[in-house]
């Protein structure tokens, strides 16, 4: 599967739990929900994934954690708040650059529509 493909399968997937469960439970159920409905399609999911720092030739495990990674490709990094701040796109940047990975969406989960919660961030 390309990017296009995956990412379209993440947003499917998103949209689906979006309209069974709603706006307004914990990151953690929607991970979990997220992470269980795209296993059941068949894709590779890793949850939680700590992405080191490297600095001055030296890895340091400094507790940043991707949410998911889907098919060891793209990052999905999952919100539910009230508003994306310019600081989730950053953070999403940031895990794509340390861990090398060229895409990623950010997912908002706490919005009326879920496509309103969706936002591709490229490396």
């Amino acid at each position: 599967m390309n990017d296009n493909q995956i990412s379209g399968e993440i947003i499917d997937a998103c949209i689906k739990i979006h309209k069974a469960l709603g706006p307004g439970l914990l990151e953690s159920v929607y991970e979990s929900v997220l992470a269980y409905e795209l296993r059941k399609r068949g894709l590779e999911v890793d949850v939680q994934v700590t992405i080191p720092v490297r600095y001055e030739g030296i890895t340091l495990e400094v507790g940043f954690r991707a949410d998911i990674i889907v098919n060891n490709f793209l990052i999905v990094e999952l919100k539910s708040v009230e508003n994306i701040l310019p600081v989730h796109k950053k953070q999403l940047l940031t895990y794509l650059r340390l861990s090398d990975k060229r895409v990623g969406l950010l997912i908002n989960f706490n919005t009326e529509l879920m496509k309103d919660g969706i936002t591709r961030v490229v490396n």
